[in-house]
């Protein structure tokens, strides 16, 4: 065993003194392009269920906000792993093991037994969408991240022109060519900034649902804050990681609204702009973490991006100016 593996190990016996005598197999899960760290940790026998370990930094803000943000979505009764010790000056969490099986996993299946994985998944997600940013106290919100305003629209823009357009593309946005996408841009952040928020799991991909028992479980939620659904229905039906038909699509924003009693249309016409607005973030980190942090295996994912945003705009005629930017 690695000697990390074993401090580590040592470490959780001190946590669970039941297991110290109980012979245990250390594996680090790799994934995703988080600063955080997670292993599973099998025990012998089952005389405990296997567990995992996440070991984080201070370095992103959001970080130490998931444990308070597990305990707000089990409240509500969202599916997410228990927590079964917290060392908050060690920081780290061991958690309940929900097992390997993620909602990408099943990217090739057919759709007839897809659909009901991403019907569950969108079942969690109305949970967090029922909460809305008005019933949310100070006390409340001081435990949630910055919820998404037109500073924060603006944010993930300015990195998708920083890491994406200019770093991948080497394009000057400041051209006068480029004037109306800049315009479509400041139209958009202020017109999704206007639209009443609610709570929103913030990277709602088919990585970060898992699922057992046939019900979908959520990992990754540290960023919860107040936001648009949309965005999250966006971030899942949009996904670069996955392919999904326009009529698959629709046929599950139809469910998400049965599901709430809203209007479709209007859903419809929010998604797609908050599609434009996650698209161009996610584009902005495959640039950033391949040039910049050596996770190159992301560039694989830029031409699905790509191909997600033109559909966007393919369906909103006025995010049509933003094609300069990216093609």
């Amino acid at each position: 065993m690695p000697p990390e593996h074993e401090a580590l190990l040592i470490l959780t016996r001190q946590q669970f003194p039941a297991l110290r005598d109980v012979p245990c197999e250390v594996e680090p899960i790799v994934k995703g392009g988080s600063d955080r760290h997670f292993y599973r940790f099998i025990w012998e026998g089952e005389v405990h269920p296997p567990m995992i370990l996440m070991v984080y930094t201070l370095a992103r803000r959001d970080n130490p906000k998931f444990v308070p943000a597990t305990h707000r979505l089990a409240g509500l009764g969202v599916n997410v792993p228990k927590i079964y010790a917290f060392d908050e000056q060690r920081l780290c969490v061991w958690l309940e093991d929900l097992g390997r099986d993620d909602l990408h996993a099943h990217r090739d299946d057919p759709w007839e037994v897809r659909a009901g994985y991403y019907q569950a998944t969108l079942r969690q997600a109305a949970k967090i969408h029922s909460v809305g940013a008005a019933s949310l106290s100070a006390a409340d919100l001081s435990t949630l991240e910055p919820e998404f305003n037109e500073a924060l629209y603006e944010w993930e823009q300015n990195y998708f022109i920083e890491h994406f357009v200019r770093g991948v593309l080497r394009r000057d946005v400041e051209t006068p060519e480029h004037a109306p996408a800049r315009a479509v841009l400041q139209e958009l952040r202020q017109r999704l900034a206007r639209l009443p928020r609610c709570l929103v799991h913030r990277d709602f991909q088919s990585q970060n649902v898992l699922l057992r028992d046939g019900e979908a479980w959520l990992v990754d939620y540290q960023g919860l804050r107040p936001g648009l659904a949309e965005y999250d229905l966006a971030s899942l039906l949009f996904d670069p990681y996955v392919t999904l038909s326009r009529s698959e699509r629709g046929e599950l924003l139809q469910y998400y609204a049965d599901l709430r009693g809203l209007p479709l249309p209007e859903l419809r016409e929010v998604v797609y702009q908050c599609a434009a607005q996650r698209l161009m973030q996610a584009l902005g980190a495959y640039g950033n973490l391949s040039r910049n942090q050596g996770k190159t295996h992301f560039e694989q994912h830029i031409p699905a991006g790509v191909r997600n945003l033109t559909s966007v705009c393919d369906e909103a005629p006025e995010l049509e100016p933003l094609r300069s930017l990216f093609i």
